[in-house]
């Protein structure tokens, strides 16, 4: 398994999480639940944010990832 895939397969579950998260915090009438999955899906997103800009930076650094797309 390359790097690539590892990464892509890393960020497609780390944006189920987050969007996980999201779903929570809709359906709970709970207040500080609700706050709570919000904060958590707030911070899910910026580890997706990072991992796309690693995803990112693998494809500039190894050209032949470029193939694949």
């Amino acid at each position: 398994m390359t790097v690539q895939t590892q990464i892509q397969q890393a960020l497609a579950q780390a944006q189920s999480v987050q969007a996980s998260l999201v779903q929570f915090s809709l359906e709970t009438e709970n207040q500080s639940a609700k706050q709570m999955f919000e904060q958590l899906a707030q911070q899910q997103k910026n580890i997706c944010n990072l991992l796309e800009g690693r995803y990112q930076q693998v494809l500039n650094e190894e050209p032949q990832f470029n193939q694949n797309q």
